[in-house]
């Protein structure tokens, strides 16, 4: 049975956080989608997709562009279309939720990434890898010095193997040798992330999810689409918040920061919806050979580890 009172946030969300379908399907096809193979048909992806206020138009208009920008790539069967991940969108999305499921580091011993972009880049070029880095997590120290705390070299070599920098720019490892506490430090981290405007967007989507884990614990029961619909919403808000986070050690963040207090209720209420969550996609979704393969295994590796999820059931018919 579902809940009324997740019915009406669900409609009051969507009625006041309006969403962008090209964002709101990335999230599906990132969180959803790619621990299933990244292939789903797209008749079916109209249906699961049309309780967030996506109709059948604005759907294939979405993934129409998305495949412009290589994102996603078609298949005709017949007379169905089969809609994967690229390549490249699938990198892109494991840097993404890489971030975003990975516990955080406790810890740091003062290492820096850094990337020195030469002046002879070309601009397009220079913009692109900027944005790539920023997506990231990097902050500018200085006009063409990007940097990050952290040791993290495969995410950084595959930026630069993705944008085609890995030859045009220099990337090396630097290590503080003044106290990780300093002020000057501070001062630095505060020029280079806005983290005042980062702990302000944490702090609504704490205002806006914590009522939907108090619904979600007293519930003597919940409703499959419902977790769907929860989980969905509740990933597309917290990635926004989360892909302007540069994810800095708690060593350079204020003692009250409020991402970590977002991180955890956004981690209670995954835990809580997922397992339905994914039985309402295995019931709606198939593929060209039919339901959607299981899960990879590293989905269940996602919020330092999720039990096993039931064996998909078949997909509804139209």
């Amino acid at each position: 049975m579902k809940s009324r009172h997740l019915t009406q946030w669900i409609k009051d969300f969507l009625d006041q956080h309006p969403t962008r379908a090209n964002s709101l399907i990335i999230t599906i096809y990132g969180d959803f989608i790619a621990p299933h193979g990244g292939t789903v048909w797209l008749g079916s992806f109209i249906r699961l997709v049309q309780p967030l206020g996506l109709n059948e138009r604005m759907v294939r208009t979405s993934v129409y562009r998305l495949s412009q920008e290589k994102w996603l790539v078609s298949e005709q069967l017949g007379r169905k279309s089969y809609y994967s991940l690229t390549t490249s969108g699938r990198r892109r999305f494991e840097h993404a939720y890489r971030r975003i499921y990975s516990i955080p580091q406790d810890t740091w011993g003062g290492e820096w990434q850094l990337v020195l972009i030469p002046g002879s880049l070309a601009n397009p070029q220079r913009d692109q890898l900027r944005k790539e880095l920023a997506w990231a997590g990097y902050g500018a120290l200085a006009s063409g010095i990007l940097a990050h705390p952290s040791a993290d070299s495969e995410a950084l070599l595959d930026i630069l193997q993705e944008s085609g920098a890995h030859d045009k720019v220099v990337a090396m490892k630097a290590l503080n040798i003044s106290a990780l506490t300093s002020k000057p430090l501070q001062e630095l981290v505060h020029e280079c992330w806005n983290l005042d405007t980062l702990a302000a967007k944490y702090l609504d989507f704490i205002e806006l999810f914590r009522p939907v884990l108090r619904t979600l614990r007293a519930a003597n029961s919940l409703d499959p689409e419902q977790c769907f619909l929860v989980q969905t919403l509740l990933m597309h808000d917290f990635r926004r918040a989360l892909l302007h986070d540069p994810q800095l050690p708690s060593q350079l963040l204020p003692a009250d920061w409020s991402g970590g207090v977002a991180r955890q209720l956004c981690q209670d209420l995954y835990r809580i919806t997922y397992s339905l969550a994914q039985q309402h996609l295995l019931q709606v979704c198939e593929t060209a050979s039919g339901p959607l393969p299981a899960a990879a295994p590293y989905f269940y590796e996602r919020f330092g580890g999720l039990e096993r999820a039931p064996e998909p059931k078949p997909p509804t018919t139209v």
